[in-house]
């Protein structure tokens, strides 16, 4: 007999195969822009969307897909060591979102359309600010700071529409505590009928 897995594994597991998602889907999508579209000065990237589904699903464990996100696409693009921060730290900036998960409730998020969709387009826009304020600060030009926001402008329709999609999956945008709690009382109260 198999014993059940610990919370502690089942948040592991979970937080690895997201990971895993983002970097595979972070290379395929770096690979088909720069062989199909070499000359657009437009990115997509799905590393604000994966930190928003992790986000509500773990809270601030999402930190480590931001961050992780960045490195992928600076490993993909070979960018400079500055790039790395930017790119890194300035993902952080996402976690900030996390005010409006606890202002909104994740429940209210998850089941509202609208404050699903505000909630994703917030974690895409700090993210981009993020980056600006870091490029900043390591002293590019305003205008690099800002482009982040115009270059990015697909993948802040991408957020929106993989978060949209997201929240009509059955737990994949729902706090797994929550999840958890809701698929045994599901599963006790089957038991229960037969």
């Amino acid at each position: 007999m198999s014993r059940q897995r610990t919370f502690g594994e089942y948040r592991a597991i979970d937080l690895t195969l997201f990971c895993i998602i983002l970097i595979f889907f972070e290379s395929i999508l770096h690979t088909a822009a720069t062989k199909l579209f070499p000359a657009e000065p437009y990115s997509v990237l799905l590393v604000a969307s994966i930190t928003a589904i992790v986000m509500m699903r773990w809270g601030l464990y999402a930190a480590i897909h931001a961050v992780i996100g960045g490195i992928t696409y600076c490993v993909l693009s070979n960018e400079t060591f500055q790039h790395y921060l930017i790119y890194g730290i300035g993902n952080l900036f996402a976690l900030l979102a996390m005010f409006l998960l606890k202002a909104w409730g994740k429940e209210e998020v998850r089941k509202d359309g609208i404050k699903s969709v505000a909630f994703a387009l917030l974690v895409q826009l700090l993210m981009q600010f993020g980056r600006c304020i870091v490029a900043t600060a390591l002293r590019f030009p305003l205008s690099t700071g800002l482009a982040f926001f115009t270059t990015d402008i697909i993948s802040d329709l991408f957020t929106v529409v993989i978060i949209w999609i997201a929240r009509r999956l059955d737990g994949i945008f729902e706090d797994q505590r929550h999840y958890l709690i809701r698929i045994q009382s599901e599963t006790e109260k089957d038991k229960g009928t037969y």
